[in-house]
C-alpha cells in the first residue's frame, strides 16, 4: 500500500492535473457501482454498466475539472492558511460554489441520461433542494479540514474519497427517473 501512495505521489508531482481529473472520474464511478450494488441491490446481473460510464465521464469531464479549477481559484481568493482562512474557504465553497456546482450537476446527468429540457428542468426543481441539504450534512467540516491541512493539489482526491459515499448518494438520486 506505501508503494501505491508513493507511486500516486510521484504522478501529483509530474501530472497534478491529469491524475486529480482521473482521481475524481474513477471515484464517481466507484459511487456508481456503490450505489446500483449496495443500495439499489441490483446484484452483478443487473448492474447497469452503462449508468456506471456515464458517471464516471461526468467525474472525468465535469466533476473533475470543475472542481480542481475551484480549489485553485479559492486559494488565489484566500491565500492564507489560518483557520480562519480554512473557515473562509469552506463558507465561499458552501454558500457560493456548492449550490450552483450540484444544480449544475443535476443538468448534466439528466442530460446525459437523455431528458428533455422540460423533464430534467421537473426533476432539478424535484431533487435540488434534497441533495443540497445533504450536501450540507457532509461537507462544511470536511471542507474545513480539507482546506486548514490538505495542499491543495491533494484535496481533490482527499474530497473524493469522502466523496465516494455522496457519489453514490448522488448517482442513486439523478438516476431515480
Amino acid at each position: 500500500m506505501a508503494a501505491l501512495w508513493k507511486a500516486y505521489q510521484r504522478l501529483m508531482t509530474r501530472h497534478p492535473w491529469k491524475v486529480q481529473i482521473f482521481t475524481a472520474g474513477t471515484l464517481v464511478g466507484a459511487g456508481d457501482v456503490i450505489s446500483q450494488q449496495l443500495v439499489e441491490r441490483r446484484g452483478l446481473a443487473g448492474h447497469n454498466s452503462r449508468r456506471t460510464l456515464k458517471m464516471m465521464t461526468v467525474g472525468f469531464c465535469f466533476v473533475g475539472p470543475v472542481i480542481g479549477g475551484w480549489y485553485q481559484v479559492l486559494d488565489r481568493l484566500v491565500p492564507a492558511k489560518t483557520k480562519a482562512a480554512a473557515l473562509q474557504k469552506m463558507l465561499l465553497d458552501q454558500c457560493g460554489f456548492a449550490p450552483c456546482f450540484l444544480g449544475c450537476f443535476l443538468a448534466v446527468v439528466g442530460v446525459l441520461n437523455s431528458l428533455s429540457v422540460e423533464e430534467n428542468w421537473k426533476k432539478i426543481k424535484r431533487d435540488y433542494k434534497d441533495t443540497l441539504i445533504t450536501n450540507y450534512y457532509i461537507w462544511p467540516a470536511v471542507q474545513v479540514v480539507n482546506f486548514y491541512f490538505v495542499p491543495l493539489y491533494y484535496r481533490l482526491a482527499v474530497v473524493q474519497c469522502v466523496a465516494i459515499f455522496f457519489n453514490s448518494y448522488l448517482s442513486w438520486k439523478t438516476n431515480q427517473l
